[in-house]
């Protein structure tokens, strides 16, 4: 592990510490900002409809509540222990919608494997850890756009914008944004350096 690497984890794991505190709710919000979009997308892609994805949003955060003084984070990234806590709310989801059975003597066990693992198979879905790996680099790159936006000129942004999320050709951006071709390279060069740092920013922080 590098020093940034190292900084970034102990900025990272010294706010997860700080949702302990239930009054911080600036904290609270701002987590929720940051993952909500996260999990009901991987809850979408699971198969869940969009009612039952934002259920799963909602018991997701809350159990984070109750278990972040939990975490462990020698145990494993923060990420993984998140997806697991969004993982048992998507199986309780489908579990509601299966008919009334006995309680099984492992219910851990049989939440784990009773719906998860047949759904890939069943409705041709992603694995839900790869749903989760690809969902999350897209919400960090976009979080991270949202904060260069607010920093630079809103030509700017959309001429960048443009470049990297729309992937348009040079020639294309300074046709349609009535731009000269050098001022696209110019922009996207120097707006390249800031989104690296916002990305470390995003990386680093809830």
């Amino acid at each position: 592990m590098t020093l940034d690497d190292k900084t970034a984890a102990a900025t990272r794991h010294s706010l997860i510490g700080r949702l302990a505190d239930w009054q911080d709710q600036a904290r609270w919000q701002e987590f929720f900002d940051a993952y909500w979009r996260l999990i009901y997308s991987v809850a979408r892609r699971a198969g869940l409809s969009d009612a039952e994805a934002h259920d799963v949003v909602q018991e997701t955060v809350l159990a984070v509540a109750r278990n972040v003084g939990q975490y462990d984070r020698t145990a494993g990234s923060f990420k993984a222990w998140l997806l697991q806590m969004a993982r048992w709310r998507i199986i309780d989801q489908f579990r509601k919608r299966l008919p009334e059975s006995p309680p099984s003597e492992d219910l851990e066990t049989n939440r784990e494997t009773a719906t998860i693992d047949r759904l890939p198979a069943s409705s041709g879905e992603l694995p839900l850890e790869q749903a989760w790996e690809e969902e999350w680099r897209e919400k960090t790159l976009l979080a991270a756009m949202e904060r260069v936006k607010r920093q630079v000129k809103p030509g700017h942004f959309q001429v960048f914008d443009c470049a990297v999320m729309k992937q348009w050709p040079a020639s294309r951006i300074a046709s349609d944004l009535r731009v000269n071709i050098a001022q696209v390279y110019l922009i996207k060069h120097r707006l390249a350096g800031l989104l690296k740092r916002e990305l470390k920013a995003v990386q680093s922080g809830i």
